[in-house]
């Protein structure tokens, strides 16, 4: 008697193991926060306008996108400041070759930082015109943007471009 009532204690505290120790369903699509609409349509015109005037070769109005915390995480290239970007933008812009820069659409995710702004990653890719030649794809990376907002003004602090895929064409 006295093993059968051992093993039904054993049964039962194995069950109760058994029952609290089953796994919550912790997919991505049932954790993840979903994107705020508004969030993500602004960081897309963020995008846009910054390098809309990249691919205009506007400096000063680049400049306005770029913290001057700017830390920029390059794989082949390494790490810059905000002063070495602006002199790289300045230096490429004053050349015969122009560069343009696209996102791959449906590329771009957009996630809220709590109390700072938010994170922005994605695919472009750059083009390339040699004087009296067409264009032709250059580049394509991944890349990951942190944003910072502030009183309303967005701007970049981190970037980080890695995994490029070279000479395409």
């Amino acid at each position: 008697m006295r093993d059968l009532r051992s093993f039904s204690c054993f049964y039962l505290l194995l069950l109760l193991t058994f029952a609290c120790s089953t796994t919550k369903n912790t997919s991505r699509e049932n954790t993840a926060s979903p994107p705020s609409t508004v969030l993500y349509n602004t960081i897309d015109s963020l995008d846009g306008a910054m390098f809309d005037a990249f691919n205009k070769r506007d400096i000063s109005n680049l400049q306005s996108f770029l913290s001057e915390e700017l830390e920029f995480y390059h794989d082949l290239g390494g790490v810059t400041n905000y002063e070495q970007n602006i002199e790289t933008f300045n230096r490429t812009f004053a050349s015969e070759r122009k560069l343009r820069r696209a996102l791959v659409a449906g590329s771009m995710e957009v996630y809220a930082i709590k109390d700072f702004g938010a994170v922005q990653t994605g695919v472009h890719r750059f083009y390339v015109t040699e004087k009296g030649q067409k264009e032709k794809l250059s580049s394509e990376a991944k890349f990951v943007n942190l944003w910072q907002g502030r009183n309303g003004v967005w701007k970049i602090t981190r970037i980080i471009s890695y995994g490029h895929l070279e000479n395409l064409e």
